[in-house]
């Protein structure tokens, strides 16, 4: 009896242990991507087809000059790298609570047609009610992302007991395609219309002042939050609507948090970048790999890994041509790979 209570013990301090050392590797992986970002978000006020040294980036940060470079810095560098943090960080928990709502790890803002429908929303806005003002794009692309985002789980789980990953990415690819259609017809045919979507159709961080990034710094603040805060219900999901529920968990709740924190994220990214795939596709897989299958620590190396790669990816852009490749290309260089390698490797029932 007495060796039976010791290695009870031994086994329960085991765990502790264990549990303890797990979460301080998390977190030291956490920092590190942390320090990462901050470099590279350096460097890119630094790199472009003009380099500036930082001692000349830091004299004009702080106010001290005022020159060309500067010019460069704060109506074009500088703009376009926080765009690419709050974008990237948008696209990336997006791409995170799609996988585990669905339960398809093919899921992604851009495949699923979200970023489709907030696009084509924006487009709506412009032709019908000569949307120009960022507030006004904001709200189109939030409900263009949130429709897009019902239809398709809607179409995923009609007549279904459970999610089907298969049916939800068909009806996503097929719904991108039909609005981006509808969408090139109508910029076609409507000169004023094309001259607005220019910007959202090729997917950039070319910004050229701080309005864009500080009018969704807001909504974007605010949809990350809760995404943080949901994510051990949706833990819970994934064990199953009924033993979610057996944990105290409303599903119905959750996945409706869930779809309205998609649709913001997506929207707001959207409104400011342009429609911008792959990066909700693979970071949700790299966090993975980094720190497991619990959603609290997928949301937050989603939040550092996503501005991590679109801002490496715009930085690229920038010195790999004389005049810049977007970003929305960059992205899908690494991304097509990406989804061809993890299309390979699905069974037919939507699971690695």
């Amino acid at each position: 009896m007495k060796d039976q209570y010791v290695d009870s013990v031994n086994r329960q301090t085991t765990i502790q242990f264990r549990s303890s050392a797990r979460f301080h590797q998390r977190l030291a992986i956490l920092f590190a991507l942390v320090v990462a970002l901050l470099l590279i978000s350096a460097m890119s006020l630094f790199v472009g087809a003009k380099p500036i040294s930082p001692t000349a980036v830091i004299q004009i940060l702080a106010g001290e000059t005022q020159s060309t470079d500067s010019m460069i810095i704060w109506q074009s560098r500088l703009p376009r790298t926080i765009t690419g943090i709050l974008a990237g960080a948008s696209l990336a928990v997006a791409g995170t609570l799609i996988q585990a709502l669905t339960r398809n790890p093919l899921a992604d803002p851009g495949i699923l047609g979200v970023n489709s429908g907030a696009s084509f929303f924006v487009l709506l806005g412009v032709v019908l009610f000569s949307n120009q003002t960022m507030g006004d794009h904001l709200w189109f692309a939030f409900g263009g992302a949130l429709l897009t985002s019902l239809f398709v789980y809607f179409v995923g789980t009609y007549r279904e007991v459970k999610v089907n990953p298969l049916k939800i990415t068909l009806a996503g690819v097929a719904l991108g395609a039909l609005l981006a259609g509808i969408s090139s017809a109508i910029t076609l045919t409507s000169s004023a219309a094309f001259d607005q979507m220019r910007f959202w159709d090729a997917g950039s961080l070319d910004v050229r002042d701080l309005s864009l990034p500080v009018a969704a710094l807001l909504p974007i603040a605010i949809s990350l939050t809760l995404a943080v805060f949901i994510a051990p219900a949706i833990d819970n999901l994934s064990f199953g609507d009924e033993i979610a529920q057996g944990l105290g968990t409303n599903v119905t709740l959750i996945q409706t948090l869930a779809l309205i924190t998609i649709a913001l994220l997506c929207g707001s990214a959207t409104a400011i970048a342009g429609p911008i795939g792959f990066v909700g596709l693979m970071i949700p897989h790299v966090a993975r790999r980094l720190s497991g299958p619990n959603q609290f620590w997928l949301t937050a190396y989603s939040i550092v890994l996503g501005p991590l790669l679109l801002v490496s990816a715009d930085m690229l852009g920038r010195v790999i041509a004389t005049n810049e490749v977007r970003v929305s290309v960059v992205t899908a260089f690494v991304g097509a790979p990406v989804l061809i390698f993890l299309a390979r490797k699905v069974t037919s029932f939507g699971k690695l």
